[in-house]
């Protein structure tokens, strides 16, 4: 990778995953890969600005990476996701989905809740989940391993904050951490 440019981490409910961009100003290569994997390779392209476009994750999330000419011979990478740019579209994932992270049985995991859609991901895999309405919310419960897990979902009683989620594994919770 002697001509890499750009690399980016990306978070989605199935983890985070790693872009790599090499960008050959002189041969008019292009590679992506994602993971460690490649993607795309486009060998002379002769036309040094443009878009690759792709797809990341276990959702086969849309990834666009724009090539724009910034003076001379210096270039500009950005990253879209789904159509927005990278920054925007974490802040947007903020604001939709709900992380933490434990370790269990010295073992680390990453638990994502899609609030939009109440699914439950836990190391790049969706869990399988039961819903449960309780005396002050609802509870979404699954399994870590042997571990009793739920998500609690309560009013915070505020319209500004809405709905309050958190992470219950064996009767303790778990603090969430921002991404």
């Amino acid at each position: 990778m002697t001509d890499l440019v750009a690399v980016w981490e990306v978070a989605l409910s199935d983890g985070v995953h790693k872009i790599e961009f090499e960008h050959g100003t002189t041969s008019g290569k292009r590679v992506v890969y994602v993971d460690g994997k490649e993607e795309i390779r486009k060998e002379w392209m002769f036309k040094l600005v443009g878009k690759e476009t792709f797809c990341v994750g276990a959702a086969k999330t849309k990834a666009t990476i724009n090539i724009d000419a910034v003076s001379g011979f210096a270039y500009e990478y950005t990253l879209e996701i789904n159509g927005k740019s990278l920054k925007k579209y974490m802040e947007n994932r903020s604001k939709t989905t709900n992380t933490w992270v434990l370790h269990l049985d010295g073992e680390d995991f990453r638990v994502v809740l899609e609030k939009d859609t109440m699914d439950v991901w836990c190391n790049g895999k969706r869990m399988e989940t039961a819903g449960e309405f309780v005396d002050d919310g609802t509870e979404t419960h699954f399994s870590v391993g042997n571990h009793d897990c739920y998500i609690k979902a309560v009013s915070s009683g505020k319209r500004k904050e809405g709905i309050i989620h958190s992470l219950i594994v064996d009767n303790r919770e778990i603090p969430e951490i921002p991404e």
